[in-house]
């Protein structure tokens, strides 16, 4: 392992859903997919989201001893041999996916909180420049915690569920925070749009749960 893949990894997920398909989606999330994925040796977080605005609706992120385990022959093999139910949701109810594999780069604060903001870049940033940002965002009483992510190596041959969905969009770095509040979850996103401008894709989401 190297010294880069010694640090934590993130599996970074937004996604949408077919319309009148949203019951199924949080059937097969709720009382199969979490728990399979978190069952996976190396992933020790799973927290689910909705978006409150912004697109798209839902974001999912997995935090992994390493960006090793989502290349791993136990993840390779889940992901190479979906069960029905999965089949059926990366066939027919996925829509408008973007999944990447990350490294936490950089994380301030030690809370978790019950909004989440994301600034998706699909160019890669000056690191300088997400740092500096990310600091100013953490400074206020109702932000719980900010983290970095970074796109980790390229990704290997496309997976059966991948190929399900029809292939995904993929970004090369991610600023997220987390706050106690709606309100500050707008400051934070109105904070962001004000550094990056049309560079991020920005959306507010609530926190739905966590395994």
């Amino acid at each position: 392992m190297t010294a880069t893949n010694s640090r934590p990894g993130i599996l970074a997920i937004w996604n949408d859903c077919a319309p009148s398909r949203e019951a199924d989606f949080e059937h097969w999330f709720q009382s199969e997919h979490l728990a399979e994925r978190l069952a996976v040796p190396g992933f020790r977080r799973g927290r689910r989201h909705e978006a409150v605005s912004g697109a798209p609706k839902y974001f999912v992120f997995y935090l992994t001893d390493s960006p090793d385990v989502l290349t791993s022959p136990a993840y390779l093999e889940r992901v190479n041999n979906p069960t029905p139910l999965t089949v059926e949701m990366m066939s027919g109810v996925f829509r408008n996916m973007n999944r990447t594999v990350c490294h936490l780069a950089a994380r301030r604060g030690e809370m978790r909180g019950a909004f989440a903001v994301t600034a998706r870049f699909a160019r890669p940033q000056e690191a300088d420049a997400l740092s500096d940002t990310l600091a100013q965002l953490v400074t206020g009483d109702g932000v719980a915690c900010g983290e970095i992510w970074t796109t980790a190596d390229a990704p290997p041959s496309m997976s059966t569920e991948e190929k399900l969905r029809g292939g995904d969009r993929r970004i090369s770095d991610c600023l997220m925070v987390e706050t106690l509040r709606e309100a500050d979850a707008r400051k934070c996103a109105e904070q962001m749009t004000q550094a990056f401008g049309g560079d991020a894709e920005i959306g507010i989401y609530r926190l739905l749960c966590e395994l």
